[in-house]
């Protein structure tokens, strides 16, 4: 019993060595702007409105809306996003670009679930004129079945409160609002048209006119990083509601990435469940108010939120 308990302990050391070479012991010019003492907020202080207490409105809200039925499906016939499928009240259904159709598969859990409620897959028919055969439903890590067309897994957005409302189409560039086969409505005039460069690495570099070189995603879009995040041990108080505004890096192979450092390439194990990319072990997102590639509209928000440099540095941070 000695032997194997002493072997596992072995095993538990290897590992958090590996961990601790590849994010701490090496941060010896400390995270910048205090950021160890800024993962709790002093009592009555108020958090800056991209931060962790940013909300939806009324928790309610999202609970009823997280388990209302769509009923029969109907086509919208926007002007902006052409024909977008709404449920029998009228609700916008969106689409997850991180999601996968084939098979199908929601990576939406925890508190992006909460910011986007699946749609229960019972008690739906499909839109007068569309395919029924788009209609299915997959079974979410919780066991619930969501509502499905072509493949891709259905939900609604929490800030939509009347019938008509996008809010949803277009955040963090990922989000969209979804036609009735489940593919992407069209491009919203004011919005990301959805579509990928072209030949972009997961994570790459593009020149800012007024930032010098930044990190972009494999969509073009800026990275960010939050000044009151810990790279050591590794800990983000970007949480909650803050996600909605901030959604996370999705891990990236270490071979689809160009000309950004690989120093502390890990993914963060987030205690929400989400799966987040750092490098040099700093927790990465994008940011939902950037529409389309090229924009840096997160840039210095709440004096936390700021752009990333290949080398994983604060972009334009005041020094």
């Amino acid at each position: 019993m000695n032997t194997w308990r002493n072997a596992s302990l072995a095993v538990t050391a290897v590992a958090l060595l590996a961990l601790t070479t590849a994010c701490g012991q090496d941060k010896g010019d400390g995270a910048p702007g205090g950021q160890n003492a800024g993962n709790a907020r002093p009592a009555g202080q108020a958090a800056d409105s991209y931060g962790s207490d940013s909300g939806y409105g009324s928790g309610a809200t999202t609970e009823t809306a997280s388990a209302k039925q769509a009923g029969q499906l109907a086509v919208w016939d926007s002007k902006k996003l052409g024909k977008v499928v709404t449920d029998s009240e009228g609700f916008t259904l969106y689409r997850f670009d991180k999601d996968t159709a084939s098979p199908p598969r929601s990576n939406c859990e925890g508190d992006c679930a909460k910011a986007w409620p699946p749609v229960p897959a019972g008690n739906v028919t499909a839109a007068a004129g569309s395919d029924a055969a788009t209609v299915g439903k997959v079974t979410r890590a919780d066991g619930a079945q969501q509502l499905t067309l072509g493949g891709w897994p259905m939900y609604r957005y929490a800030k939509d409160v009347r019938p008509g409302d996008a809010l949803g189409q277009g955040v963090g560039g990922t989000w969209f609002a979804s036609a009735p086969d489940g593919k992407k409505a069209a491009v919203n005039a004011d919005g990301p048209s959805g579509a990928e460069p072209a030949g972009l690495a997961g994570l790459s570099v593009r020149k800012d006119p007024k930032l010098g070189d930044i990190v972009v995603d494999k969509r073009g879009m800026t990275v960010y990083r939050f000044k009151k995040d810990v790279a050591w041990p590794m800990k983000s108080a970007c949480t909650g509601a803050c996600l909605s505004k901030w959604p996370v890096v999705a891990p990236v192979g270490k071979n689809d990435v160009n000309g950004v450092t690989t120093k502390g390439f890990v993914t963060f194990d987030r205690p929400d469940g989400l799966k987040q990319q750092a490098i040099d072990c700093w927790p990465l997102y994008t940011f939902s108010g950037d529409v389309k590639p090229g924009d840096t509209n997160g840039q210095g928000a709440g004096g936390t939120w700021y752009a990333v440099t290949p080398r994983a540095e604060l972009a334009g941070a005041p020094k």
